[in-house]
């Protein structure tokens, strides 16, 4: 189904409508904050399901709050305006929404306050963003942004350059994709997706303070790893060459999902194939989004078709 509208500045308009200036403070400076968020189509009950959509929100507010950034709706206003976008879109696939906060201010001039604030929601067919059947890495000589830089907790747009530098000298190099290290040199997380390694059956990932989004999809392989797998997850400082020597990776991000790796540097990771933890993980997640499973839908699945608006 064609995109038919948007979301922008407090109304539902024509797609054709969503424009902003050439001189935009956001554009010329990437002064704004985003959020990605997948909708997926569930066949047998007719419905898009929007996964933890509370949860970017949640996390929504907090870049904001680090940019100086002031919404005007509550979190539960952004969850109904967000399903009133794909109902208006007629939207019965798999869908991307997009909200994107930003200084709107038409200015020369680096700063944060004392300019007006603006805010869109795009809602969009998608499939998959990267290979999730096995993808080759890189490690990446760009470095990954650092916390008195430009917080790598917060979704800041202008530090997705940061990554596109990585994306491309991985691609460019022969790889599928980046894996970026922190200025001391522990493995970070890849161009735009958080890492886990699996080692003697247990799973480890980057910490906090390693420099990470805080993802929401790295938050749920945890608790799924934990309570479907019987697997612990050791949030640590995670060596370069523990890549090499890993019995599984995988990566995981809205966009990614579950993306596993199976080289390293032109290294086989275990046996070069996905590993069974990978697998199952992978196979979870995709039953949990879908709203195949009981014991997660009410909690982290909203239903866009549950309450349809009445004309």
């Amino acid at each position: 189904m064609e995109t038919k509208e948007l979301f922008m500045n407090g109304e539902f308009v024509p797609i054709e409508r969503g424009m902003i200036s050439v001189r935009t403070h956001g554009f010329a400076y990437g002064t704004g904050c985003f959020e990605g968020i997948r909708g997926y189509w569930n066949e047998s009950e007719q419905q898009v399901y929007l996964f933890r959509l509370r949860e970017h929100y949640e996390r929504l507010m907090r870049s904001c709050a680090i940019l100086q950034i002031s919404l005007p709706y509550t979190v539960d206003q952004l969850i109904d305006i967000s399903a009133e976008l794909v109902q208006r879109n007629g939207q019965r696939q798999d869908v991307y929404l997009r909200p994107v906060a930003y200084k709107a201010d038409q200015t020369i001039g680096v700063r944060l306050h004392g300019l007006q604030d603006d805010f869109i929601i795009t809602s969009e067919p998608v499939g998959n963003y990267i290979d999730t059947n096995g993808m080759s890495a890189g490690v990446s000589s760009w470095r990954r942004i650092d916390d008195n830089a430009i917080p790598a907790r917060a979704k800041i747009s202008g530090a997705y350059v940061n990554s596109a530098f990585a994306k491309s000298e991985a691609m460019q190099n022969g790889f599928d994709e980046a894996i970026m290290l922190t200025h001391e040199g522990h493995v970070s997380e890849g161009s735009a997706e958080n890492i886990f390694l699996v080692i003697n059956g247990e799973l480890a990932t980057p910490a906090p303070t390693e420099n990470i989004l805080l993802g929401i999809t790295r938050d749920t392989v945890i608790e799924l790893a934990r309570r479907e797998l019987g697997r612990i997850t050791r949030e640590r400082q995670i060596d370069r060459t523990e890549l090499y020597v890993a019995d599984e990776i995988f990566m995981c991000g809205t966009g990614a999902q579950i993306a596993p790796i199976i080289s390293v540097d032109h290294r086989p990771v275990g046996n070069g194939k996905i590993g069974p933890i990978s697998s199952a993980i992978q196979q979870l997640y995709n039953d949990v989004v879908r709203g195949r499973s009981s014991d997660y839908r009410a909690q982290w699945c909203t239903p866009v078709y549950a309450h349809e608006r009445v004309s």
